[in-house]
C-alpha cells in the first residue's frame, strides 16, 4: 500500500485519507473513489488527493478484519459486522470472560499495522458487554500478515464468556455474644443480591455457635442439598487452624487455601467437601462493595476451577478500593483529638404536616415563637459546629420564622418525595471535616441544648464511629448521630426512609443515650401539638 499525495487522473480505486468536497458533494474519509467520483472532483478544480493505493496482495481495512475475526475460535462471543477498520466481539452470555494472553500478545506482534484488545482476565461481563475490539491501523494491510495472524488462530481457542450457572447455595453464618441479627439480616440480602446477577439462589441458612463442631455439622447438611456452601464467621480468621478451616476438615472436607493476596478479601477461605466447594467468606463480603470474595465467587459460579496457584497470583491487581465501614480498615483515616470531633446538625423541616390537617405544625407557637426556630436556637445553643435547616413545604414561611438565626438553609424542591430526599439534602451541606451529622426532626419540642450535647459527647466518646440515639426508657428515638462513614449510603436512599433504615441495615455499633421523655414526644397530631404546649398558626 502506498499513502500520500495521489495525482487526480490516479486516483481512481485510492482510498480518502481526509474527509474531501467536490462543490456540493462531500466525500467522507475513507471513501473508495470511483470514476465518477474522479469526475466530479475534476470538475471542482481538485488536481490531487491524499490517499491510499492498494498494491496487489493487500485487503482492504474492513476484509482484514473480518478475516481475522473469522479465523477466531472462541465461546459465547457474538461478532459485530466490520466498519472503519474494526470488528468488535460482544459477550453472548452473562459469566466471566478468559482469555488466551500468549495468543493476544502474539496476534499483536505480527505487525503493528495489526491489533486486538480485550477486557482483562476473569473480567465479569454482561450480556451484550464488548469484550474484545480487532482493529486495522491503515487503510489496508498485506494479506500476508493477516494470513499470519490466521495461523497464530488455528486449532486454540483464544478467547471465552464463560457462562454463569444457577447455583444453589447454602449459607453458614456464626454467633458470638453481641453480634447483631440486623447484621447478619443484612448478610443475607448482599449475598441474595451477588448470587442474583448470576440466576443463582440462597437456598437455607443456618446460624451455629462460632464453634468448630457445629460448623463442620452445618457444612455436612448443606453440602448434601447444594452447589455450594459460604460461611460466615462472626469472628475473622485470625489462624490456619482457626473455626472456619478446621471445621471444613472437621466435616471430611480439605482446605485448598486459607488467605488469598487481595485486599479487602485477606481472610478467605476455599476448600471443598464432598465433591461440593465450600468458602469461608472473609468479613468484607458482608458489604455490596467488590473484595476478593467476588473474584473467587464469580469464577465458581461460571464453572471454572480455583486452585491455591489461581489464589497466590490474584496480588498484582489485588489492592481494591477500601470498604471505610469494615472493622480494620488497611489505613484508618487520621482522627483529631475526641473532644476535638466537628458535629454537624440537619434540622428536617421540610414536611407537609399532613395530619394536621392543613396548618404547619413548624410555624405553631411555642411560648410565642415558632417550634422551628425554637428548634433550630437549641440546636444553634449546642456544642454542634453549625446547623443546616432542611426546607421544602411552605419554604419561604419557615424561612422567616428562622429570620436572623445564624442557620444554613438547604431547600428542598423533591420534599413531597418522602424522607429520603430531605436527609441527603442536608447531609450534602455539611461540612467535609465534620466527623457526624445529627439528624434533629423538627418537630420534638421536648428536645433541649443539653439533651444534644450528651448525644455529641457520646459520640465523640466512641471515636466518631459509632451511630449514637437517642432513647427514653429504654426505647429509642430521636435525635440520631451518623458517623461519617454512613454519608454515602444516605445519598443511595430512596422514597420515605430515614436514618432508622441505615441504622439496622449498616450494623454499625450503636450508643443509647438515655434523654428523657423528649426522644419520644414528636408533634404529628393537632392533639399532641396542643398537649406539648402548643397554638397552631393558620
Amino acid at each position: 500500500m502506498k499513502f500520500g499525495p495521489v495525482p487526480i487522473d490516479e486516483a481512481e480505486g485510492a482510498v480518502l485519507a481526509h474527509a474531501t468536497a467536490a462543490g456540493e458533494k462531500r466525500f467522507r474519509k475513507a471513501h473508495r473513489l470511483s470514476r465518477e467520483d474522479i469526475a466530479a472532483l475534476k470538475a471542482a478544480g481538485i488536481a490531487e488527493v491524499v490517499a491510499a493505493v492498494l498494491a496487489e496482495g493487500d485487503l482492504s481495512e474492513n476484509a482484514a478484519a473480518a478475516k481475522i475475526a473469522a479465523a477466531m475460535s472462541h465461546r459465547n462471543i457474538e461478532i459485530k459486522p466490520a466498519a472503519t477498520g474494526r470488528v468488535n466481539l460482544h459477550a453472548g452470555a452473562s459469566g466471566v470472560f478468559t482469555v488466551d494472553a500468549g495468543m493476544i500478545d502474539a496476534i499483536n506482534a505480527v505487525d503493528p499495522a495489526i491489533t486486538i484488545a480485550t477486557l482483562a482476565q476473569h473480567a465479569p461481563v454482561e450480556q451484550g458487554q464488548m469484550v474484545a475490539t480487532v482493529k486495522i491501523i491503515p487503510f489496508a494491510v498485506a494479506a500476508s500478515l493477516v494470513d499470519k495472524v490466521v495461523r497464530i488462530c488455528a486449532g486454540r481457542e483464544i478467547f471465552a464468556v464463560n457462562a454463569y450457572r444457577p447455583i444453589n447455595v447454602g449459607v453458614i453464618q456464626t454467633v458470638l455474644p453481641g453480634v447483631k441479627s440486623s447484621v447478619l439480616d443484612k448478610t443475607l440480602r448482599v449475598t441474595e443480591a451477588r448470587l442474583a446477577r448470576s440466576g443463582g439462589r440462597l437456598t437455607a441458612e443456618r446460624r451455629t455457635p462460632h464453634e468448630i463442631a457445629p460448623v463442620a455439622a452445618a457444612a455436612t447438611q448443606l453440602a448434601r442439598d447444594n452447589d455450594m456452601v459460604v460461611i460466615f464467621g462472626a469472628s475473622a480468621m485470625s489462624d490456619f487452624a482457626d473455626v472456619v478451616p478446621a471445621a471444613i476438615e472437621r466435616a471430611g472436607g480439605t482446605v485448598i487455601r486459607a488467605g488469598m493476596p487481595v485486599d479487602p478479601g485477606n481472610l478467605l477461605v476455599l476448600g471443598t467437601l464432598d465433591g461440593k466447594r465450600v468458602v469461608g467468606a472473609p468479613g468484607c463480603a458482608r458489604s455490596p462493595k467488590e473484595n476478593g470474595f467476588d473474584w473467587v465467587l464469580d469464577r465458581l459460579i461460571a464453572g471454572l476451577d480455583v486452585t491455591a496457584r489461581d489464589i497466590a497470583g490474584m496480588g498484582v491487581g489485588g489492592l481494591l478500593m477500601e470498604i471505610p465501614t469494615r472493622p480494620q480498615p488497611r489505613e484508618p483515616a487520621p482522627q483529631p483529638a475526641r473532644s476535638a470531633l466537628k458535629v454537624d446538625i440537619v434540622l428536617l423541616a421540610a414536611g407537609r404536616s399532613s395530619r394536621m390537617g392543613g396548618p404547619n405544625k413548624l410555624l405553631a407557637l411555642f411560648d410565642g415563637e415558632p417550634l422551628v426556630r425554637r428548634t433550630a436556637s437549641r440546636a444553634l445553643g449546642s456544642k454542634a459546629a453549625s446547623t443546616v435547616v432542611v426546607t421544602g413545604h411552605q419554604r419561604e414561611r419557615v424561612r422567616s420564622a428562622l429570620a436572623g438565626l445564624g442557620v444554613t438553609v438547604a431547600d428542598n424542591p423533591d420534599f413531597a418525595d418522602g424522607l429520603a430526599s430531605s436527609l441527603k439534602a442536608g447531609i450534602a451541606k455539611v461540612a467535609p471535616d465534620s466527623a457526624g451529622a445529627m439528624i434533629v426532626l423538627g418537630d420534638m419540642p421536648g428536645v433541649s441544648s443539653k439533651d444534644l450535647d450528651s448525644l455529641i459527647d457520646a459520640f465523640r466518646s466512641s471515636g466518631g464511629r459509632s451511630v449514637v440515639r437517642a432513647s427514653h426508657q429504654g426505647k429509642r428515638g430521636n435525635p440520631v448521630l451518623l458517623p461519617r462513614s454512613l454519608f454515602a449510603a444516605v445519598a443511595q436512599l430512596e422514597g420515605d426512609t430515614g436514618a432508622r433504615h441505615l441504622v439496622e441495615a449498616e450494623g454499625l455499633d450503636v450508643i443509647d443515650v438515655e434523654i428523657g421523655q423528649g426522644a419520644s414526644i414528636d408533634v404529628d397530631t393537632r392533639e399532641a401539638l396542643e398537649g406539648a404546649g402548643g397554638v397552631l398558626q393558620d
